[in-house]
């Protein structure tokens, strides 16, 4: 898989994200056993991509759910403390 995009994820839905983490874990999964199993360089040099991509789409994600959080409480008298 090729490094993904953090302007392309945020076009995605929350589902496709969250499908599309699956992915990326089920693949650095293989990776893993790859590089135990004494895998090509290749493939060792892809488990840092893989791991950045995963952190790239759980940031998107979060900030897509923090946004749709402030979107809920805007214009009330309170609210929670990670959104002041």
């Amino acid at each position: 898989m090729v490094r993904v995009k953090a302007y392309e994820l945020r076009s995605k839905t929350s589902k496709e994200l969250l499908k599309e983490l699956d992915d990326m874990k089920a693949e650095l999964a293989q990776l893993r056993v790859a590089k135990v199993s004494g895998g090509a360089a290749s493939k060792l040099a892809k488990i840092k991509v893989v791991r950045k991509s995963i952190a790239r789409i759980l940031t998107v994600y979060n900030q897509k759910q923090k946004a749709e959080a402030r979107k809920q409480y805007k214009g009330k008298k309170y609210q929670p403390l990670d959104l002041r």
